[in-house]
């Protein structure tokens, strides 16, 4: 068990108080603070969650558990740690299945591991509650920690999954028969949507949506000459002046024709800066729907979608634009080790395609050994980009949708994913597909949207107010602090 003392994050409430549209939301959040945390004083609140860095549950926390301590809460993040690689590979099938993908059942075995693994880091973390503290457990890879510590100490336990689908079927019913016997324990179970809760937890499931922090590195505002030095620093886009600052220690990689990862401005710049660019920024994961979406730009390019062009800029759009698909660095996600499997797939797919359409598709790799540095080069992608797709087969929510509505970038996503369809509105912030993976509709979809920019302008705008009203994480904290002071 990692306990992580400095979550990375040093901004205050004060920060968000000074951005005059942010005001009247951080107003709202005192209020409630001041109401609530008296409440809670002399308890302590354990964030427990799998990993400290790479994807979404590793990104909303250190900036939830900054401000919540700047609020007067006493907050601390903890992160299990267990030397067997199959326990990772065991929770990556159960998510895997709690999204209705085909992977094998759970089994006594996988049972074993799982109690084995989560009793080493509950003793471990037995060793620091004290006896009022409230345990906060992100996801099913430490469920069982929770569950042990509610039944052999009495802790006060909540559960907060970030996944599920609507979907009712074998797979799925696998899985959270599977979890059943931890999530029951819990006090409170918090999910994105509440079809997304099994039956069993159905009746007392709370509902609290993922939220951005509009202030961190990954969706701040930049200026023109930040998100330039940013791309130029993380080796985006190839520099033709001096830089301010020394290039990143790591920068990004990019896949090269003989197979091989280099610096992601060879073999020639991307045209991050000039060219029209669609853009995808997920884990790498089969579930992320890389694969049909890369089909479909195959199709885009190769002249196979029988649409008319809208004018002569059209044209020239579809000739020019690029489509990058990046995603972290996967050696460095100690719970995904289905990563390396995915890329390595990509990979072959790329290099199978045509020449001219390959030269045309960036796919890049994001280094991890900086959270600040990762998270700025995302947030430079998305404002360079004049799409973002989020094309998930199965989406527990999709931080990168309001991640991009947030910087005003339309976004292409499913229809059926409901945590995007939660998020974009078709025709009003962007566009949404039945299918992720037909590919000629997503080609055809690509093919509509760059016909016309100041219509993607319009989708932009729209986009950022939904994300200002319905996702900030400020929002969200309120939420929060209703659940925890709840009485017990």
């Amino acid at each position: 068990m990692q306990v992580i003392a400095d979550t990375g994050v040093h901004v205050t409430l004060a920060h968000y108080s000074a951005v005059a549209h942010l005001a009247a939301a951080v107003d709202k959040l005192r209020a409630a603070a001041a109401e609530l945390v008296p409440r809670l004083r002399g308890r302590t609140v354990w964030m427990v969650n799998s990993t400290a860095q790479g994807g979404g549950v590793a990104e909303l926390l250190p900036a939830q558990i900054t401000l919540l301590r700047d609020l007067g809460l006493d907050v601390r993040w903890a992160v299990i740690e267990t030397d067997k690689a199959e326990f990772f590979a065991l929770t990556k099938r159960l998510h895997n299945l709690i999204h209705d993908s085909d992977a094998p059942h759970p089994t006594a075995k996988d049972r074993e591991l799982y109690d084995a693994v989560n009793r080493d880091n509950a003793a471990a973390l037995g060793e620091l509650l004290q006896p009022h503290d409230i345990l906060v457990v992100h996801d099913p890879q430490p469920a069982g920690l929770g569950a042990l510590l509610k039944r052999e100490r009495g802790t006060r336990t909540v559960w907060r999954s970030h996944i599920g689908v609507e979907q009712d079927t074998a797979n799925t019913r696998a899985a959270w028969e599977f979890l059943r016997p931890y999530a029951e324990a819990y006090d409170e179970v918090v999910f994105t949507l509440p079809d997304y809760a099994p039956g069993y937890l159905r009746q007392r499931a709370v509902t609290i949506h993922p939220t951005i922090d509009p202030l961190g590195h990954k969706n701040r505002e930049l200026s023109l000459h930040k998100m330039v030095g940013i791309l130029c620093d993380a080796r985006l886009v190839v520099p033709h002046w001096p830089l301010l600052d020394p290039p990143f220690e790591e920068g990004a990689q990019r896949l090269q024709p003989d197979g091989s990862f280099a610096a992601a401005t060879m073999p020639d710049d991307i045209g991050l800066l000039a060219r029209p660019i669609v853009t995808q920024v997920s884990r790498w994961d089969r579930l992320k729907g890389f694969a049909p979406l890369l089909d479909a730009f195959r199709l885009l390019k190769s002249g196979a979608v029988d649409l008319p062009l809208r004018d002569d800029r059209h044209g020239r759009r579809l000739a020019e634009v690029r489509l990058v698909l990046a995603g972290p660095d996967p050696s460095a996600i100690q719970d995904d080790p289905e990563g390396l499997e995915v890329l390595d797939h990509l990979r072959e797919r790329w290099l199978a395609l045509d020449s001219r359409v390959q030269r045309d598709v960036a796919l890049v790799t994001l280094p991890m050994a900086s959270r600040k540095h990762n998270a700025l080069m995302v947030n430079a992608l998305q404002r360079s980009s004049d799409i973002v797709v989020q094309n998930s087969l199965r989406e527990g929510f999709g931080l990168t949708v309001s991640e991009a509505m947030w910087k005003r970038t339309p976004v292409l996503g499913p229809a059926r994913a409901a945590g995007v369809r939660l998020q974009v509105r078709d025709g009003v912030d962007g566009r949404l597909v039945d299918d992720p993976e037909d590919v000629q509709t997503l080609a055809a979809a690509l093919h509509d949207m760059l016909s016309d920019s100041d219509r993607l302008d319009t989708w932009g705008h729209s986009a950022q107010r939904r994300v200002h009203d319905e996702f900030l994480m400020l929002g969200e904290l309120v939420s929060w602090l209703n659940l925890l002071a709840g009485e017990r």
